[in-house]
């Protein structure tokens, strides 16, 4: 399929022609919230922890008497059920992420790749490269397309002054092909990739 390569001034600078096997895949929901959650999953801290038992700080003495008192019989102030005492079955320290084969995850990412072609939220553009890092000038040119939500995905690596421009921008970011995944390309309501980033892209699926 070919498309039109565009300037960030608005301008047409040629086309380019998509390979099918990697923007023209039907979408499967299934596929995409598999690989989505897979990458929530990896992100994860995991350093939840309550303390149990023996990592609670306190006196290992006896609270009262067995028998006498008309209470209930208690071994130690560090019980779960003091104030201050241990958690029982609470969460502790571990790693949150699981295998998801390879052929999914690059399967989900084309299909991701595919949805911004057919709702016709993908744009492809020359080069992502400013004379200037300022952000003013990045968000005048981003006004002129009406693009509030979009990523921008690049080459081997993102330019300098571009990715200076675009930190202080809400809900516009900017990617190496190599770090195209599916959560950040659904989660931006465009999707902008440069003439380098296309071939990169198709680089390393087609082979």
């Amino acid at each position: 399929m070919k498309v039109d390569i565009i300037t960030l001034d608005n301008k047409v600078q040629g086309s380019i022609e998509l390979s099918k096997d990697i923007f023209e895949i039907t979408p499967r929901g299934d596929i995409l919230s598999r690989v989505v959650n897979w990458q929530l999953a990896k992100r994860r801290a995991g350093t939840h922890s309550t303390k149990v038992i023996s990592e609670v700080s306190g006196t290992t003495k006896k609270p009262f008497a067995q028998k006498g008192t008309g209470r209930a019989r208690q071994g130690s102030l560090r019980s779960p059920q003091m104030r201050g005492g241990a958690t029982i079955f609470g969460p502790v320290v571990r790693d949150h992420a699981y295998s998801l084969l390879k052929k999914v995850r690059a399967l989900g990412l084309k299909m991701a790749l595919s949805s911004k072609l057919a709702d016709k939220k993908l744009v492809i553009i020359d080069t992502e490269k400013l004379s200037t890092p300022k952000t003013k000038d990045l968000k005048t040119k981003l006004d002129s397309f009406g693009w509030k939500k979009v990523l921008f995905i690049t080459g081997d690596k993102v330019d300098e002054n571009f990715a200076l421009a675009c930190k202080n921008l809400i809900k516009v970011d900017a990617l190496p092909s190599c770090g195209a995944n599916v959560y950040d390309i659904l989660n931006h309501e465009t999707l902008v990739i440069t003439k380098e980033g296309v071939e990169s892209l198709t680089k390393r699926f087609v082979k």
